[in-house]
């Protein structure tokens, strides 16, 4: 089979086209597959931005506080815009942005950046000068306490498995008495996080995704029980953090041992802040 030139750089400039839509998305070096962390951290030059973002933006205070691990691209991107730089389109695993604060008298400028894991999933999160960390915290909603529920995944769900579907009796009797516990005080809640955890058995990859999806059904099943989806933040962390070491040999005794490692954590900050937000 022959081709005609004109086909043929037709072909080069479609290929072309892809590489640069593939290629130019990551700046830093070595972004580590769960995406928390790279090699080498490298920053745009915040004079390169897009014609569209040439003079960055002012993010709103309260979008900055939802900003957290677990958020997919177009959560994030809901939430703060999309980058501000030439990321690319596939294979990207971090954004970067240029924001302006408003200071007493001034406004100063910061770089922020994102990282993402394998899945397209946020993980880390960078500021430039490091000193900007503050104007997300000062837009956190300042928490008068906090309560942690920390409750089985071998109560919670069938073996290996991770649905609303596959969540035992008394999973779903624990989410009920939670969920009630939550409506109770929920003119006081000012957010919620949902981290799912499994043993160190199994690959990194699966316990990742078990451990996410989790967390997502947990969630799921709490808005189910009329609690607001936007007070909630899910995320699956597999193996990290573990409670309990265990060096059993025997295959059934060292997964008994684990047991406590398999867990969902809810944590629920309570504000009086909330409060007074919700009656404006």
């Amino acid at each position: 089979m022959t081709i005609s030139f004109k086909s043929f750089a037709l072909l080069l400039g479609v290929v072309g086209i892809a590489g640069a839509l593939s290629a130019c998305g990551n700046l830093s070096r070595g972004i580590a597959r769960d995406g928390r962390s790279a090699e080498a951290l490298a920053w745009p030059a915040p004079g390169d931005a897009t014609p569209m973002h040439k003079d960055g933006s002012f993010p709103l205070a309260a979008n900055l506080q939802q900003l957290g691990a677990g958020l997919g691209k177009q959560q994030v991107s809901a939430l703060i815009g999309y980058p501000h730089f030439s990321e690319g389109v596939w294979g990207v695993r971090e954004w970067n942005y240029v924001f302006h604060f408003r200071d007493t008298g001034s406004v100063t400028t910061c770089q922020f950046k994102i990282l993402f894991d394998q899945d397209q999933r946020a993980r880390s999160f960078y500021w430039k000068p490091e000193a900007c960390v503050r104007y997300q915290q000062l837009a956190a909603v300042p928490a008068a306490s906090t309560e942690r529920f920390i409750l089985s995944a071998d109560a919670l769900f069938a073996f290996d498995r991770d649905s609303i579907a596959d969540m035992t009796n008394d999973g779903r009797a624990q989410l009920d008495a939670l969920a009630g516990n939550l409506l109770a005080q929920k003119q006081r809640v000012a957010n919620i996080r949902i981290a799912g955890y499994t043993d160190r058995l199994g690959s990194d990859a699966h316990n990742d995704q078990l451990s996410g999806r989790r967390a997502y059904a947990v969630k799921d099943y709490l808005v189910g029980r009329g609690l607001p989806a936007e007070w909630f933040q899910a995320e699956g962390l597999g193996a990290a953090d573990p409670v309990r070491d265990c060096d059993e040999a025997q295959r059934e005794a060292l997964i008994e041992c684990l047991a406590p490692n398999r867990r969902v954590v809810v944590q629920v900050s309570l504000s009086d802040v909330a409060i007074a937000e919700r009656n404006r």
